[in-house]
């Protein structure tokens, strides 16, 4: 009898450890799919909604975009750090209007990127002194 109890126990663990394993192959393919499709929709929750940018910074950026484009599969940062002038004192803007200060170091999605170009391609783009770009705009 101590036998059959014993065996029963061991085939009792036996029987969790594949309803176990079988959970965490369920549960494994589940965020894989989740994170496949997040990349599908280019989302990104480090990515900015917005950017300040400026003539030089949307010329630079326009300059390097098919070398942007490349890089990373879903996100994309963007560096454009070595873009801005270099012992160039700028001028100091207007009282009555404040003008923001260019980012050069962003995060995007594929779409925003795009968004982005299309958005400093634009004619009559003002971009000076500065201008905030809504990138979720294109969508």
């Amino acid at each position: 009898m101590a036998h059959d109890g014993g065996m029963k126990w061991i085939g009792s663990i036996v029987k969790n450890s594949v309803f176990t394993w079988r959970g965490t192959i369920a549960g494994l393919a589940g965020s894989l799919s989740l994170i496949a499709n997040a990349s599908a929709d280019e989302a990104c929750g480090l990515c900015v909604k917005q950017i300040v940018t400026n003539s030089e910074l949307a010329t630079c950026f326009l300059d390097q975009y098919d070398q942007i484009a490349k890089s990373g599969n879903g996100a994309v940062v963007v560096d454009l750090s070595g873009c801005a002038s270099r012992g160039v004192v700028e001028a100091l803007p207007s009282p009555n209007k404040g003008a923001a200060e260019p980012d050069v170091q962003f995060m995007i999605s594929r779409l925003q990127l795009e968004c982005l170009k299309k958005q400093l391609e634009a004619p009559g783009i003002v971009l000076d002194p500065s201008a905030t770009i809504e990138l979720d705009s294109c969508q």
